[in-house]
């Protein structure tokens, strides 16, 4: 506010102060003068909030009809819906065979059929029988080694 005025003209200001309105009034102007100060900053701060809170419920507003957008439109809705039909639909199988036909494998064969590495063509093995007995075979002859004597 008085940002113009040096020390040297505010002590100007209140010599002609003095002698112009005289040493008995100068309080009072003081003190009157300190009150109109106060209700102008009071109303600038009152202005300055309100234009806050205007500013802020425009933001609001704003805000407001942009979750009302996306809350009509649903844009994750078709996805939504699809993670909950697969969610609740039946397993899928890889057998082409129908569920109910007497050539498809059982529920444990579908459920166990990922357990581990399978080898065509060799028989299951029963981890829970009992090992037999491997005879040594000896090495078959190759064609380098001599003859016995």
């Amino acid at each position: 506010m008085f940002t113009d005025l040096s020390w040297s003209h505010m002590l100007l200001v209140l010599v002609v102060a003095l002698v112009v309105v005289g040493p008995k009034d100068l309080p009072k102007l003081m003190h009157t003068m300190g009150k109109w100060a106060a209700k102008a900053r009071g109303m600038a701060d009152q202005f300055r909030r309100s234009f806050d809170d205007m500013a802020r419920q425009s933001e609001l507003d704003e805000l407001r009809r942009e979750l009302e957008e996306l809350r009509n439109t649903r844009p994750l809705a078709g996805t939504e819906r699809a993670i909950s039909d697969a969610l609740a639909g039946p397993a899928v199988t890889l057998d082409p065979r129908p569920a109910g036909s007497p050539e498809a494998p059982s529920e444990r064969a579908v459920a166990t059929a990922g357990a581990g590495p399978v080898e065509y063509g060799a028989p299951p093995v029963d981890h829970d029988a009992p090992a037999e007995p491997v005879e040594p075979q000896e090495p078959a002859p190759s064609g380098h080694e001599p003859p016995p004597p």
